[in-house]
């Protein structure tokens, strides 16, 4: 008896499937190590975007105290002021930066 087979269209079509997914996990692994790259560089921007207005608020405020003394500091005031703008501006460019990425998701997987 002859038991060489020939493949059937089930075992290729298993076949295709493994190899497609390994080739998936290969791609998957190369776009997380720049996904690593990115999102590092993402955080620093985000802490910039908070920074910055926390930092020129409180340089006004301390100008604002030297040139106009007063009861109440400007300094603290415009600091406080300064981090909460900093805080809603990275809020609204993560959420922004998130639905983006969201919809760039489903359409790869549609």
């Amino acid at each position: 008896m002859n038991d060489h087979r020939t493949p059937s269209s089930k075992s290729k079509t298993l076949l295709a499937e493994q190899i497609g997914a390994k080739a998936a996990r290969k791609l998957k692994a190369r776009q997380s190590t720049q996904g690593i790259w990115f999102g590092l560089g993402m955080m620093g921007l985000i802490g910039w975007s908070v920074v910055v207005p926390t930092l020129l608020g409180a340089a006004l405020g301390v100008w604002l105290d030297k040139h106009y003394p007063g009861g109440r500091s400007w300094t603290l005031g415009l600091l406080v002021a300064g981090l909460a703008l900093g805080c809603l501006n990275a809020w609204f460019w993560v959420a922004k930066e998130e639905k983006t990425m969201r919809v760039e998701s489903q359409e790869r997987h549609e």
